[in-house]
């Protein structure tokens, strides 16, 4: 689970069609198997008693701060609040259940400092989940009372650190057992017990490598004109990532029990039934 952090933009029309992987429209109604979690303060608003909102409804719903404090703005008079996170499961994961997206969504979005467990007024913000083993989180920064709401300058460590602990809570990466029998460590277990502490997503180093690689990428997208720069380096960290559960999968098949064999009684059976019939077919005449 990889989280990536958009530039912030003026309106959240894009950001909401790069989440549905298609054009924003005014007919198509966005129900919860789409829209898995969103902020608490929602649910005192109503639109004409339908059943779902349509994604231009959506769209509508989070540029209203806007409309509501025009001169709402950053402490360094910055008006672009739409804050777009992008989160994506590694390809091996398991495909998530609604409750485990929206579950993630809470987590994510308190991780990134933009809900405060049990205040309603705070920033408006939905979770989309249109694409396979991708959620996007997209928020208006603007409270409701105007005030101007700045994500923590480390915010992409603090969503990189949720993202490990959630794989961690969620089972996707696979924890190994102890061996079946307390006998000294044979030599595979030994190997497979420095695959695990290299690939461990917390202590391990190859997590600090790509740790830094994600704040890294994370810094450089400030600068004008990296933003190519900047996915590249998250395309590291994504490959390092998948080397952690490749190492994690080799680790498991090390301390795997051997396969069955046949016992030898039943291959001299299958031979003697083999001989049988080869017998048989040189006497007849």
């Amino acid at each position: 689970m990889i989280p990536r952090l958009h530039e912030r933009a003026h309106r959240p029309r894009r950001p909401l069609e790069e989440a549905l992987g298609r054009p924003i429209s005014p007919t198509e109604g966005l129900t919860e198997h789409t829209v898995v979690a969103h902020w608490p303060g929602l649910s005192g608003f109503t639109l004409d008693e339908q059943k779902c909102w349509t994604s231009a409804e959506w769209a509508a719903h989070l540029e209203d701060p806007y409309l509501e404090h025009p001169f709402a703005a950053s402490p360094d008079d910055d008006r672009r609040a739409i804050l777009h996170i992008e989160v994506r499961l590694h390809p091996d994961d398991r495909e998530l259940t609604g409750p485990e997206w929206a579950e993630s969504a809470h987590r994510l979005v308190r991780a990134a400092g933009v809900e405060v467990p049990g205040k309603e007024d705070g920033c408006r913000w939905v979770a989309v989940q249109a694409q396979r083993g991708r959620l996007d989180l997209i928020a208006n920064l603007i409270h409701r009372d105007g005030a101007w709401h700045t994500p923590p300058a480390d915010i992409l460590r603090r969503l990189s650190g949720e993202a490990r602990r959630i794989e961690r809570d969620l089972r996707l990466i696979r924890v190994l057992g102890e061996p079946p029998m307390r006998t000294a460590p044979t030599a595979s277990a030994q190997l497979a017990n420095v695959l695990v502490q290299l690939a461990d997503e917390h202590d391990g180093p190859l997590a600090a490598v790509r740790g830094l690689i994600e704040h890294t990428a994370h810094r450089t997208a400030r600068r004008p004109g990296a933003a190519g720069t900047a996915h590249s380096l998250e395309l590291i960290a994504r490959r390092v990532h998948a080397i952690q559960q490749d190492l994690d999968r080799t680790a498991a098949q090390l301390v795997q029990p051997p396969a069955v064999v046949t016992p030898p009684a039943t291959r001299r059976t299958e031979r003697r039934s083999l001989a049988s019939r080869l017998h048989l077919r040189r006497t007849r005449p």
